[in-house]
This record gives C-alpha cells, sequence and structure tokens, in this order.
C-alpha cells in the first residue's frame, strides 16, 4: 500500500499553532513547544500508518488520535489523511462540537 498523506484543514492548523504560541507564551520558552510538534509529527505518522487503530467517534468517518492532554480529530482515505481538529483536550467541549458537525 501506498504510504498516506496527511492534509490539515485550516481549522486544525490555526488551532495547533495557536495552542503551540498559547504555550510559548506562557512558558517564556519554545521548549515545550518544539516537544510538542515532535510528538505531534510523530502520532500524525503513526495515523498515516494505521488509521484503524484510534478510536472512531459519534461522527461519521471520524476518528480520534489521543496525545496527553489533546486529540487529534482525523478522516481517512485510502490515499490521505484529513485533520479536522487538533484539540486541547482542557477546553470547552461544545467548541469542539461544532467544529466537528460542520466537517461532516
Amino acid at each position: 500500500m501506498a504510504k498516506r498523506k496527511v492534509v490539515w484543514t485550516r481549522t486544525a492548523d490555526i488551532q495547533f499553532v495557536g495552542i503551540l504560541e498559547y504555550w510559548l507564551n506562557r512558558n517564556k520558552s519554545n521548549t515545550y513547544s518544539k516537544k510538542l510538534v515532535k510528538l505531534v509529527s510523530e502520532r500524525t505518522k503513526q495515523i498515516a500508518q494505521q488509521p484503524l487503530i484510534f478510536k472512531a467517534t459519534d461522527f461519521k468517518d471520524t476518528r480520534v488520535a489521543s496525545l496527553w492532554n489533546f486529540s487529534i480529530y482525523f478522516k481517512y482515505h485510502d490515499e490521505k489523511i484529513i485533520v479536522i481538529a487538533f484539540w486541547d483536550n482542557r477546553q470547552n467541549p461544545g467548541k469542539l462540537l461544532k467544529i466537528l458537525e460542520s466537517k461532516k
């Protein structure tokens, strides 16, 4: 099987960058943000290789991969993985629900 390409939606990209900026400002250091980028990169490679090992959600064709206090919501196809949300699980879940419903 050919390797799947990982594509981030604009929403997911904005969420991820926002979280990285938050931690950069909070810690006054980019150490944690660099670590998070590395972990997310490793997890998205895992997702691309074996998307079915991650938990299915109540939303059609959407799965979730956990990573510490964060979750990566994605849809998969034979040729690509679409990351639809990068979520800090400590946020209001109502906001996430709106995002996932809009990506149906």
